[in-house]
């Protein structure tokens, strides 16, 4: 990653190594007559070390400094992990709107997730494209999300199902839910889920999520993979099961 490095010197590079020096090696009389070789190398060398020397310090402790100066370094990953996928940072983001899709998929996060982190919204959103991407699943995001028998809670992703109405009652989250998904559907590359297409809730234990490979949990939410040693007996457990 990209980092910058800024180095702020002081005048005590040269007075500080002079006054150790003269510690060490303590001149008396005329110095011209005194002064021996390794004093000089002492001075030079201790310049070079001193002048080198500073602070490595976080963004966030910028008002601290060296002995001599600053050395400041900052990775941009360092800096993205402070301000990416916050609600502030979600919040800062122009407002999305879009065709079917975006819409199917704003959907799905906010009534899958809109009481999750950021992060744990794009996870949900990474499971729906995951799927898109597999052959085995249909190939746009309303048809992923509206995969399922038609019969109550037979279907892959519970609201769907649910017999409940899709009213939108809380404004903010689902503008945030719609932020998200434009940013995945415009192939933002994020992998929090880590290649999962399946994922329940922590209050729940699907009998597919014994056999399916547990990638990573966010919030109230465990995410799966099928590996290839698995895959037949959990695609049979999932259509037994639901997501």
């Amino acid at each position: 990653p990209e980092s910058w490095i800024r180095i702020r010197l002081s005048r005590n590079i040269v007075i500080t190594p002079i006054t150790c020096c003269g510690k060490l090696f303590p001149i008396h009389g005329d110095w011209r007559n005194t002064v021996r070789p390794i004093s000089l190398l002492c001075v030079v060398g201790l310049t070079c070390i001193f002048g080198c020397a500073g602070s490595i310090v976080s963004e966030g402790d910028r008002g601290s400094s060296g002995l001599f100066g600053e050395l400041r370094f900052r990775s941009a990953s360092d800096n993205a992990s402070q301000h990416l996928f916050t609600y502030d940072w979600l919040d800062a983001q122009p407002a999305a709107t879009g065709d079917a899709d975006w819409k199917c998929l704003a959907e799905a996060i906010y009534f899958e997730a809109r009481g999750e982190s950021v992060k744990g919204q794009f996870a949900v959103a990474e499971v729906i494209l995951n799927r898109v991407s597999i052959d085995r699943f249909p190939d746009s995001v309303c048809a992923v999300v509206r995969q399922g028998t038609g019969e109550l809670f037979e279907c892959q992703f519970t609201y769907y199902c649910d017999g409940l109405r899709e009213d939108i009652h809380e404004p903010i989250p689902y503008e945030r839910a719609g932020k998200i998904a434009r940013m995945m559907l415009d192939g933002k590359a994020l992998n929090f889920a880590a290649g999962a297409t399946h994922f329940h809730s922590t209050d729940v234990k699907p009998a597919w999520s014994k056999v399916f490979e547990h990638t990573v949990t966010i919030g109230r939410h465990h995410f799966h993979r099928v590996s290839n040693d698995t895959r037949r007996v959990a695609i049979q457990l999932v259509a037994e099961d639901g997501r």
